[in-house]
């Protein structure tokens, strides 16, 4: 049985969930407008530390080139404010030169400032933090390395710290020591920020590609009404066209030369009633009123009557469990959810099996589950405890695999008060096992 994928061999085939979600749209980047206002608050703490160290404490700083560094700042805040709306949404490329140009200007005012010695020198970690939550892999490795090479140079070359007299002289172990612990705090900050941020957003484009494929499938239950509704409201002309074409019949002479159009026209009023029929009477294709609510056995045939593959034979068996349960299969509401989520499970042991796949349906009158089980290589103990994560599969990145099948039927399995638990089948035999299990099942007596 698969690992996480849920793609399609066809895109009539309704079962796979992540064939029938879009592919996911790049990331739109970060606003310009958040990092704008980032840097007018920067702007505003460094002026508003250079006036009271200056000022207030009465130090002696250089004045003009800290000053205009600050000035630097704002005007390019200016110039990118004034470029375009504020609103736009800049790719990482731009994010990452929009933070780069934030550590070096701030290591210019540490290095006019004292460098290392000033304690402001903490400062330099805050643009690692902003990038390691909106910025890809290779850029915060770029912002780690340039901030690690600024205070590499703030260590070794800069400018005296403003002091009343002659400024203290730190030891130089403790300066080695700092500049160690600021380079090692960048590079946690970097690592831990960018991989909870990343969690967070592939999360978010499981979660999207989810309710897309459950979109489709309302889509196509809808579809499915309709085709029911239309059955039944063409059911009456329909047979008045029957009926007055076989009157036509049989008031035509076998040699009139309309007789062809006739028989034409009966033959085919009758292959329309049939396919009218079919229509209204199918479950598993009409999602009707009348098939609502249906036995969970017949609901998990019909998810699964798309996954069949040459070579894979698909077996059902259905019972109780326990005595004092009902004989007859608890009822289930027949829910694009359920469909697509068992389904979805479903295809993936088909792809995998040798020969066969069983589907189990169990029930006590505690509760009914589905279990699903193949007799392919199963899971590997590795990816057991990472199932129902997004983007996980063996498969990712072959032939439009994404690791979401599994995660999306989890995820719409779980909507419905499910629990699904991933395993592998025992007692010697290969293969995998996932069991979907519905707490409190309702059945047709109660």
């Amino acid at each position: 049985m698969a690992a996480p994928n849920g793609t399609s061999s066809s895109p009539a085939e309704r079962a796979p969930l992540a064939a029938a979600s879009p592919i996911l749209p790049p990331r739109g980047g970060v606003r310009l407008r958040a990092l704008v206002l980032i840097r007018w608050g920067a702007v505003a703490g460094q002026l508003f530390t250079a006036a009271v160290v200056h000022w207030g404490l009465g130090f002696s700083l250089p004045l003009l080139p800290v000053g205009g560094a600050i000035a630097l700042s704002a005007l390019l805040n200016l110039a990118v404010s004034l470029g375009r709306p504020a609103s736009v949404r800049i790719d990482d490329r731009e994010a990452t030169i929009f933070l780069a140009f934030d550590i070096v200007q701030l290591a210019v005012l540490l290095y006019l400032t004292g460098g290392l010695t000033n304690p402001f020198a903490l400062l330099l970690l805050a643009p690692v933090a902003i990038g390691a939550t909106i910025l890809s892999l290779a850029s915060n490795i770029a912002l780690s390395l340039l901030t690690i090479a600024s205070i590499g140079v703030l260590a070794l070359v800069h400018q005296p710290l403003p002091w009343l007299g002659i400024a203290p002289e730190l030891p130089e172990i403790y300066q080695a020591g700092f500049w160690a612990g600021l380079s090692l705090t960048t590079l946690l900050i970097t690592l831990y920020g960018w991989r909870l941020a990343e969690e967070a957003r592939q999360m978010s484009d499981a979660l999207a590609a989810a309710q897309a494929a459950l979109a489709q499938e309302q889509r196509l239950s809808a579809l499915g009404a309709l085709a029911a509704a239309a059955a039944h409201e063409l059911g009456t002309p329909l047979s008045t066209i029957t009926v007055a074409a076989k009157e036509m019949l049989r008031e035509v002479e076998p040699d009139d030369p309309l007789r062809e159009d006739v028989e034409l026209l009966a033959a085919e009023s009758d292959r329309c009633r049939s396919i009218l029929a079919r229509l209204s009477v199918d479950p598993a294709g009409d999602v009707s009123e009348a098939y609502t609510v249906v036995p969970l056995p017949a609901l998990i045939e019909a998810a699964a009557q798309h996954c069949r593959r040459e070579g894979i034979t698909i077996s059902f068996e259905a019972g109780p469990i326990g005595e004092g349960t009902p004989r007859t299969a608890p009822i289930q509401v027949r829910s694009p959810e359920i469909m697509q989520g068992v389904g979805n499970i479903v295809h993936n042991a088909v792809s995998f099996a040798r020969r066969e796949v069983q589907i189990s349906t169990r029930w006590t009158a505690e509760w009914s589950e589905v279990e699903v089980s193949d007799d392919g290589p199963g899971f590997s103990e590795a990816l057991l405890d990472e199932l129902g994560t997004p983007f996980i599969s063996t498969r990712q990145g072959v032939e439009g695999h994404m690791g979401l099948g599994v995660f999306i039927a989890k995820t719409l399995l779980e909507r419905t008060g499910a629990s699904v638990s991933f395993g592998n089948r025992g007692g010697g035999q290969d293969g995998a096992a996932v069991v979907v299990r519905w707490p409190n099942p309702v059945f047709k007596a109660t």
